[in-house]
C-alpha cells in the first residue's frame, strides 16, 4: 500500500478489517505490530475496528480477559481459540509474577526498615485461614520455609500466648487489693507466684505483656491545697534542708513527715491527715476527719505516737500549714520530747515524701469516692494496710514499708 497518502477509513476493505482483527485477537499482532506491518494510518484505527468487527467487549471497564469471561457466561461471545487461551494465559501470568515481585519488595521493606515480624503475621494467616484453599505445604514452599519451621513456630506461640494469659491472670488476681500497681512492683510481688507456675519473664518482657492486655496504669495527677501558712503562730526551721544541721535518718523512729490531703466524697468534703517515717516510708498514724481542726489533725500524730517502739530523738517535719503550728500540736511535741521542723514557707518540694504518700494512697488504692465519713475511714484503714504489708517500694529496694521498719526496730535493740 502507499503510504505517503492520507487514508480514511473508506480505504480500508471489509475483508482486510476482519483479517487484521483476527490476527490481533488471535494473539498473532498487536495492534500496534499490525498498524506498523500493513501500514494503517491513524494511532486509533485498528482498535476502532477491534471494537466494531471483534468478539471482544469492549463496551465495559474490566480487562480483557476479565470482559471475554464475562460474555462467554452470558452468550455473547464465540468461544476462544486455542491461541488466544494461551495469550490471555501468558499475559496473567506475567501480571501475577509482577504482583508476587511487588509483594515481596514491599514485605523486605516493612521487615528491615520498620521491624515488623512477617512470620508472625504468616502464622496469623495461616491460623485464621484468611486464604480459602490455601494449604500450609503450598503456603510454606511460596514463602520459602519449612513445615517443619512453621510448625514449631506455631507451638512456641501457642505456649507464650499461654503463658501471657496465665501472667495476666496472676496480674488481676493482685490488683484485686492493689489496683493500681505498676509494672515493676508487679514484678516484684509476682516472682513467687510465677516462679511455681514455671514461668520466667523479665521487666521488659512484662511491660510488653501488659501493654497487649491494655493492663498498664496510666497515672494521672490532682492537685489541691489544704494549707494556709499565712498565719500568726511561730515556726520553725527545716531540718531537713541541706545544710550543716541537716538530720539524715539512719533507722526507723528517727524522722518522721506528716501531712493533710483532701478526699472526695459524695456527701461532704473529708481530709486525711497522715505521719510516715522517713526511713522505712510506713504510714505509722492516720486519721480521717471533716474538718481542719487541730483536735482531729492531731489525732494521726496521737496514733503514730502510740505505735511507737524506741525512745530515741525523734524530729516531727511538716509544712506551715496553721494546724501544726497551733498551740495545741506544739504541746503534743513538747510532752513526747519531738523536736520540730517545717518547711520554708509553702514549698511542697521540701515535703515531698509526704506528699509522694498521699499521691500513692489517692493514686492507687482510694480510686472509688466513698459516701460519707465513716465509709472513707473504712477505705483509708484497708488501703493503709494493704500499703504497709503487701505494696513493694521501689526506693526500699522493692521490699514493703512494714518488713523494713521492723527489720530496722529490731537492730536498734
Amino acid at each position: 500500500m502507499d503510504i505517503d497518502r492520507k487514508r480514511t477509513q473508506r480505504d480500508y476493505t471489509l475483508a482486510f478489517k476482519l483479517a487484521v482483527v483476527e490476527e490481533v485477537e488471535k494473539g498473532e499482532l498487536t495492534y500496534k505490530q499490525a498498524q506498523h506491518k500493513y501500514g494503517i494510518q491513524g494511532r486509533s484505527t485498528v482498535l476502532v475496528w477491534l471494537r466494531k468487527h471483534g468478539l471482544q467487549d469492549w463496551s465495559g471497564s474490566l480487562p480483557q480477559g476479565a470482559r471475554y469471561a464475562t460474555m462467554e457466561k452470558q452468550g455473547k461471545a464465540k468461544p476462544r481459540t486455542p491461541e488466544q487461551r494461551i495469550k490471555e494465559l501468558e499475559v496473567q501470568l506475567r501480571e501475577a509474577q509482577e504482583k508476587a515481585r511487588l509483594f515481596e519488595a514491599v514485605i523486605d521493606v516493612i521487615q528491615k526498615e520498620h521491624g515488623v515480624r512477617v512470620k508472625k503475621a504468616f502464622g496469623q494467616v495461616l491460623a485464621q485461614e484468611l486464604v480459602q484453599g490455601l494449604s500450609v505445604s503450598r503456603a510454606c514452599r511460596y514463602f520459602g520455609i519449612s513445615r517443619q519451621a512453621y510448625y514449631k513456630r506455631r507451638h512456641s506461640e501457642l505456649r507464650q500466648t499461654a503463658r501471657d494469659a496465665r501472667i495476666c491472670a496472676l496480674v488481676t488476681e493482685v490488683r484485686l487489693r492493689q489496683p493500681r500497681l505498676g509494672t515493676r512492683k508487679l514484678q516484684r510481688v509476682l516472682q513467687a507466684p510465677l516462679a511455681k507456675a514455671d514461668i520466667r519473664v523479665g521487666r521488659d518482657r512484662l511491660f510488653d505483656v501488659l501493654r497487649a492486655a491494655r493492663l498498664l496504669v496510666k497515672p494521672h495527677r490532682a492537685y489541691h491545697k489544704t494549707t494556709n501558712s499565712h498565719h500568726r503562730f511561730r515556726c520553725h526551721p527545716n531540718l531537713l534542708k541541706e545544710g550543716p544541721q541537716k538530720v539524715v535518718p539512719t533507722a526507723a523512729e528517727q524522722v518522721w513527715v506528716a501531712d493533710i490531703t483532701y478526699l472526695p466524697t459524695t456527701q461532704q468534703t473529708v481530709y486525711l491527715s497522715l505521719v510516715t517515717d522517713a526511713w522505712s516510708r510506713k504510714i505509722v498514724g492516720y486519721h480521717v476527719h471533716d474538718s481542719l481542726q487541730t483536735e482531729q489533725v492531731s489525732q494521726a500524730l496521737k496514733m503514730a505516737l502510740r505505735s511507737r517502739r524506741t525512745r530515741q530523738t525523734l524530729v516531727h517535719h511538716s509544712d506551715r500549714g496553721i494546724q501544726y503550728c497551733a498551740t495545741y500540736y506544739q504541746a503534743i511535741h513538747q510532752r513526747h520530747g519531738l523536736t520540730c521542723s517545717m518547711t520554708d514557707g509553702y514549698d511542697c518540694y521540701q515535703n515531698a515524701m509526704a506528699e509522694r504518700i498521699n499521691g500513692i494512697l489517692k493514686s492507687e488504692f482510694l480510686l472509688n469516692r466513698p459516701t460519707d465519713l465513716q465509709q472513707a475511714a473504712r477505705m483509708v484503714k484497708e488501703s493503709v494496710q494493704i500499703y504497709n504489708r503487701e505494696r513493694p517500694h521501689q526506693a526500699l529496694k522493692y521490699k514493703t514499708p512494714d518488713e523494713v521498719h521492723r527489720a530496722s526496730i529490731t537492730l536498734e535493740r
